[in-house]
Order: C-alpha cells, then sequence, then structure tokens
C-alpha cells in the first residue's frame, strides 16, 4: 500500500512513468492552467453560494491537491462513500471489502466555476478507462466514479461523460451512481500534499501531476 510504509524506489518509477508518459487525453489535452487559481483564495470564493461535487479518481490525495488549486473551489475534503459499512476507517477501505471509494467532496462558488466544468478537470486529471487502477494504486476503492447528489447533477455527469467520450480511444469506465452517505477521512489525509509536500509521494507523483497539469505545486 503506498501511503502507510511506502516503498519510495516504487513510488520514484511511477513517478517517473506518470511524467514521461502523454497526457491521460488520448488528444493529448490535459493542461488545467485556465482553471487555475490566481491571487484569489478558498475563502474568496466562498463568498458567494456554495454547491458540492464528489468524485473519485484515484488516490484521494492526488484529486484533493489538484482541486484545491481551482478558481472558485472553497474546500475540497478527502473521504469514503459508495460502501457498505459505516463510517469506515482508512485501514477497513484499503482492504477493499467496504465498497467504499477514496473519494474528495469539492465545495465550489457556481458563480466562478459549474458543476459541468468541475467535470471537465476530473476527466482531464486522471485516467477514465482505467479500471480500478491509477498508477500503482490497485482496488476497488481507487475507482472512477462520480457520486451525483440529485437528478441534475446525474444528467450533467451522462453528457459531460458522453462528451468526454470523444477525446479517448478506450472506454471510460467511470462509474456515475447516486451518492449516499459520505464520511470524512481521517485527520492526517486532510490537506495532504500542502502539509507534506517533501514525503515521497507527493514529490514523484502529486507534484509532477499538478505540474503537467498546468497547475502550481506551491502549497496553499
Amino acid at each position: 500500500m503506498k501511503k502507510i510504509g511506502f516503498i519510495i524506489i516504487a513510488a520514484l518509477a511511477v513517478g517517473i512513468a506518470w511524467v514521461l508518459t502523454p497526457a491521460l487525453s488520448d488528444s493529448g489535452d490535459g493542461d488545467l492552467s485556465e482553471y487555475a487559481k490566481e491571487e484569489n483564495t478558498m475563502a474568496d470564493n466562498a463568498k458567494g453560494p456554495v454547491e458540492y461535487a464528489v468524485l473519485a479518481g484515484g488516490c484521494f490525495w492526488c484529486v484533493e491537491a489538484v482541486y484545491e488549486r481551482i478558481e472558485g473551489v472553497v474546500s475540497a475534503v478527502s473521504g469514503y462513500t459508495g460502501g457498505t459499512v459505516a463510517d469506515p476507517s482508512y485501514e477497513q477501505v484499503t482492504t477493499g471489502k467496504t465498497g467504499h471509494a477514496e473519494a474528495v467532496k469539492i465545495a465550489f462558488n457556481p458563480e466562478v466555476i459549474s458543476y459541468n466544468e468541475i467535470l471537465s478537470i476530473f476527466w482531464k486529471s486522471h485516467d477514465p478507462t482505467s479500471l480500478n487502477k491509477q498508477g500503482a494504486d490497485v482496488g476497488t476503492q481507487y475507482r472512477s466514479a462520480i457520486f451525483y447528489a440529485d437528478e441534475e447533477q446525474r444528467r450533467i455527469a451522462a453528457e459531460s461523460l458522453a462528451k468526454a467520450q470523444e477525446s479517448f480511444s478506450r472506454q471510460i469506465v467511470t462509474e456515475i451512481t447516486p451518492l449516499d452517505e459520505f464520511y470524512d477521512a481521517e485527520e492526517y489525509h486532510q490537506d495532504y500534499f500542502a502539509k507534506n509536500p517533501y514525503a515521497g509521494y507527493c514529490r514523484v507523483v502529486i507534484a509532477p501531476k499538478l505540474e503537467k497539469l498546468g497547475l502550481s505545486v506551491e502549497t496553499y
């Protein structure tokens, strides 16, 4: 398991592979600089209405780090959803037996960024054609999924997936499923990249990923 007792040599290999491989989209369009946060802060984004998106795209550290750098995002909270055990621990989820996905609950200001744009970022920031796997992270807890809160989000998600499929030669395997209970992950998982920018996984996987997407590696 990559997080507890992570082996740096394996992480380095994953990081190098990420840097050397083409962008996730078959079209080569993986840049997110148009959405990048500039001078504003998350507190600035909160000065207005707030809506939520819950997404899973592999390790929640990576997903969280991406969305914390997006204009209009108020907060990004790592957690677990889609499973059968109430309030699971990280140790339980990593077994793959609880059915949960590592997910991120994204609060955003719809006056700055739309739910559809949140999903556009989602398709570019991970490989939605990889079943239960992102890089070296393997298991159903790392599945690609959109957890919708209502019928409108479901409709937008379905349309967004169909449009995204045009950029991939392989079939997108992302689940679109109703949101049930979302459980916040343990405190040490929150803002992991910001708190641990020099940790092995952050240096060789998350930082190169942010750079590849045109996002800053500066911590907030």
